[in-house]
């Protein structure tokens, strides 16, 4: 299984976009408001940014947020938006949801599926969606728990169950932060969630999360791996 370290891919676009306005590690630590020695960290690879050092560190490489991201996808021969399938039965958080993407600048094909049947369905091609059985799998699932048919926890048991399917990130969807509930999807392999409804104030700082830590493209096919045969590295 392949490995992307997004850590040094975001440090190696980082350490080149400072070389091409040339600038030293001081100037750029100086116009982001950062330590030199937080900013050497970073371009090594070697911590993980927060949410507001990137749009410092962007901001100052004269890049958005999302071009500094593109920037580190292109340094690891990744291309092409990935598909991200969106579970959930009511329409109001649907259109929030949809909303808080274009905010976020998040312009991911969004797949929408209105129950837990039929979003197990298009994950294992199987059903109606049988068609897709060609298909890429998606690359990232923002999973309602509470659905029809089939539970949003049921969901996320098949999906990580499966071998061909547990690397899939999935982002959980709640009316609130109950520990029991919350812990029961950490445990099944669900490593984020969000209180609905989604806006861009709760959804733009894991937009940049997701950027770093699962990038949202798909992975060139020179291994010949698909998405969910590729683990990122985040740690």
């Amino acid at each position: 299984m392949a490995t992307i370290d997004l850590k040094s891919l975001l440090g190696t676009a980082i350490k080149t976009q400072r070389a091409s306005l040339g600038i030293s590690q001081e100037e750029l630590a100086h116009r982001a408001g950062l330590h030199r020695t937080y900013v050497s960290d970073l371009e090594r690879g070697a911590r993980n940014p927060s949410v507001d050092s990137i749009e410092k560190l962007a901001g100052a490489l004269q890049l958005s947020v999302s071009s500094l991201f593109e920037k580190a996808s292109d340094a690891d021969g990744l291309k092409d938006s990935v598909e991200i399938l969106f579970v959930e039965d009511n329409p109001r958080d649907v259109d929030l949801t949809k909303r808080a993407f274009k905010e976020a600048n998040i312009t991911n094909p969004l797949h929408v599926v209105r129950d837990g049947v039929e979003a197990i369905d298009f994950i294992f091609a199987s059903g109606p969606y049988v068609h897709r059985r060609e298909a890429r799998l998606p690359g990232l699932i923002l999973l309602d728990l509470d659905l029809p048919k089939k539970s949003g926890l049921d969901v996320l048991q098949e999906v990580k169950a499966n071998p061909r399917t547990q690397n899939i990130p999935v982002i959980i969807l709640t009316i609130s932060n109950r520990d029991r509930v919350i812990a029961a999807c950490r445990r099944l392999g669900a490593k984020h969630y969000i209180v609905k409804p989604v806006g861009f104030q709760n959804f733009s700082a894991l937009a940049v999360e997701l950027s770093l830590g699962w990038t949202l493209v798909k992975p060139s096919r020179a291994d010949g791996s698909s998405p969910a045969e590729r683990k990122i590295d985040t740690s």
